[in-house]
């Protein structure tokens, strides 16, 4: 039977099993397995099915993960989220539209210790939804500022989909975490002005809050100086080329040890759930990560990347008009299914194509970084955008009162403010490589 013929199958059966409840990394890893032993032979797939397991399960690269998420586990759990918001609001509450600012900024320190888009967006929740509804927000705006915000937890380091990414193209995952941080500091900056530009064309949506004296602001920023001093540390150390990634996010979770401890919130009974949530995760991914790379396997030896790429050069189209391309079809899934599934669906495919295209980057490997920040970007849309949007169902199901066509309406500034950045980033991508270009390397 023609590969192509299978793997459009292959399709058809995943989207059929995802659609009926299957779980990602067992739909994923099952189809693959079919796939693969349909095109290869039963015993090989077999055979490839226990390597893979075997290779993920010890491969270096992916003790990122749960050494970050137990960094992430440990500040959250020292309630430092309060006092990001707090501080936040100190600065910039007293404007119009800014406690709705200051959930932005406080959602973007969130997430440089986080590195969950969902955790982020369901902790901001609880923390500043009830003063901004106590100033008279509107929920359209308060919400959507919360969902949005939310969002960049996927893109600014630690990033699970930097890792997964990384792991699937064999990039180095240093320089993508790097690549990622000034596309998130520009997010803030579009998100912020999309706030303004609402309030301004609406004031009663974000009335202005109290003025807080200057010596009251920076005693505000005392109680986050030890999570800036962290991020700072391991950023800092992993750019500055003194330790790897996996090392970073081991002096990470340490630091967020000692967050926890100098707090003295972390009680025995806390530091098992920290150690139990962590490792549920981290085996969670894992599942994920594998049923992906059988899947990967599967796509891989069918040729159908290598089909797709000699079919763009017949119809002699520009490179980034294939970006364009890439970029809508992820939008399309991206009303569908989830961030997750969409990228680990979709990089197998696109990421072959795209590092044998010519964009004048200087090489496979940079264009891969960059390709990487434009999925995740194009990703974080998807988390907002109907009629999917994990990140606006989560707040749903944290505000039931709230409409969830309200949510809706309050995250169409932020979806324009994204596209308008997906737009700047590919036309720029400067702006995502010139982090990675400055890292030294570690000797």
């Amino acid at each position: 039977m023609d590969p192509m013929v299978v793997v459009l199958g292959g399709f058809v059966l995943l989207f059929v099993l995802l659609f009926l409840g299957v779980p990602i990394a067992f739909g994923m890893g099952f189809v693959g397995f079919l796939g693969f032993a349909w095109l290869v032979g039963l015993t090989p797939a077999l055979r490839g099915i226990g390597q893979i397991a075997s290779d993920t399960a010890f491969n270096y690269d992916f003790s990122v993960l749960p050494l970050f998420i137990l960094m992430g586990n440990f500040v959250a759990y020292s309630r430092i989220s309060q006092e990001l918001y707090d501080a936040s609001h100190a600065w910039l509450g007293h404007q119009r539209g800014g406690l709705a600012n200051a959930t932005i900024v406080a959602c973007a320190g969130f997430s440089a210790i986080c590195g969950s888009s969902l955790a982020t967006a369901a902790t901001m929740t609880k923390v500043a939804m009830p003063p901004m509804r106590r100033y008279g927000y509107a929920d359209s705006l308060a919400a959507g500022a919360i969902a949005s915000g939310g969002t960049l937890g996927i893109l600014i380091p630690p990033s699970i989909a930097f890792v997964f990414y990384g792991i699937m193209t064999q990039s180095d995952i240093g320089k993508l975490f790097a690549s990622g941080i000034l596309p998130g500091l520009l997010g803030v900056v579009f998100y912020i002005a999309a706030i303004i530009i609402t309030t301004s064309l609406r004031p009663q949506l974000g009335p202005p809050g109290e003025r807080t004296p200057w010596r009251q602001r920076f005693i505000a920023l005392r109680s986050v100086w030890g999570m800036l001093l962290l991020f700072a540390l391991v950023m800092g150390g992993l750019y500055g080329g003194f330790f790897t990634p996996v090392e970073a996010a081991g002096i990470g979770a340490a630091g967020g040890w000692i967050i926890a401890m100098a707090r003295r919130l972390l009680t025995w009974e806390l530091f098992k759930r920290v150690l139990l949530e962590s490792g549920r995760t981290s085996a969670m991914l894992l599942l994920i990560l594998i049923g992906s790379l059988i899947f990967s396997q599967f796509i891989n030896v069918s040729r159908f990347p290598n089909i797709v790429a000699d079919w763009i050069k017949t119809l002699e189209v520009g490179p980034y008009t294939v970006i364009i391309v890439i970029i809508v079809i992820y939008v399309l899934l991206g009303s569908i299914f989830e961030s997750i599934s969409m990228l680990l669906l979709t990089v197998p495919v696109f990421f072959p194509i795209v590092a044998g295209l010519d964009f004048g980057l200087g090489g496979p490997e940079r264009t891969l970084i960059w390709f990487g920040v434009i999925v995740v970007v194009t990703i974080e849309i998807s988390l907002i955008s109907p009629p999917i949007g994990l990140n606006v169902f989560v707040l749903k199901s944290l505000l039931p009162d709230v409409p969830l066509s309200a949510i809706y309406r309050g995250v169409i500034p932020f979806i324009i403010a994204d596209l308008v950045r997906l737009s700047v980033l590919v036309a720029l991508p400067i702006i995502s490589l010139a982090l990675p270009d400055m890292m030294v390397a570690r000797k």
